[in-house]
């Protein structure tokens, strides 16, 4: 079985067109990280397992209502931005980074994809005056600063199976760093939700608003 069949495994629900744009984002990475490195040249041949599966793993943990609206912080080349646009075609993401040759990746492959639901913003997400239901990210900076960045951007409120608030991609001891966030954590072992000896120490936290 492929990885990409195993993402189908994992997510039975999804439809011919929601297969058909995952199938193409091996080459559509391929091509951009040719000429723009953003994911790891050393761990490229297991993109669908390190970064469309572990983005996939907040799904597990919150399913987002239609019409709820996603910050994904420090988005890197699209991660996890990319596969949940792909997964949640109802719900609207804004992938923010403030190096722009990874938003031109984002723009290429959302673009590429027809993702109308997929806004990229390089910006910093310090000066963005909207507000969010939802902010995602993968491990982008310790946890008390970047809930300093965007705490006063989300929304109270439930847009999806969790009230709104962060759920964030981190691996290994947790316990310190969120402490001094001063909030309180859920934590969500990734290896729950995927048979794969990389999501070992992997975890979904969360927190609502």
């Amino acid at each position: 079985m492929t990885d990409l069949e195993k993402i189908y495994g994992y997510f039975p629900e999804l439809d011919a067109v929601q297969r058909d744009r995952l199938a193409a984002l091996y080459d559509l990475y391929a091509d951009w990280n040719a000429k723009i490195n953003v994911v790891s040249r050393k761990d490229f041949d297991q993109l669908y397992v390190r970064h469309v599966l572990h983005s996939l793993a907040i799904a597990k943990v919150c399913r987002f209502a239609d019409g709820a609206r996603i910050l994904d912080v420090g988005c890197g080349g699209g991660f996890p931005s990319v596969p949940l646009a792909i997964l949640f075609p109802g719900v609207h993401f804004t992938a923010a980074d403030s190096i722009r040759k990874k938003i031109t990746v984002v723009e290429g492959v959302s673009r590429s994809l027809g993702l109308e639901n997929l806004t990229p913003r390089c910006v910093r997400v310090e000066t963005l005056t909207e507000r969010f239901d939802y902010v995602v990210s993968r491990a982008v900076t310790a946890m008390p600063e970047f809930v300093g960045w965007i705490w006063s951007k989300i929304e109270r409120g439930e847009r999806g199976t969790l009230p709104n608030g962060i759920l964030y991609l981190k691996g290994g001891d947790l316990a310190e760093e969120l402490a001094r966030t001063g909030k309180r954590w859920t934590l969500y072992a990734i290896s729950d939700f995927f048979d794969d000896p990389f999501f070992e120490t992997k975890k979904v936290v969360y927190t609502p608003r």
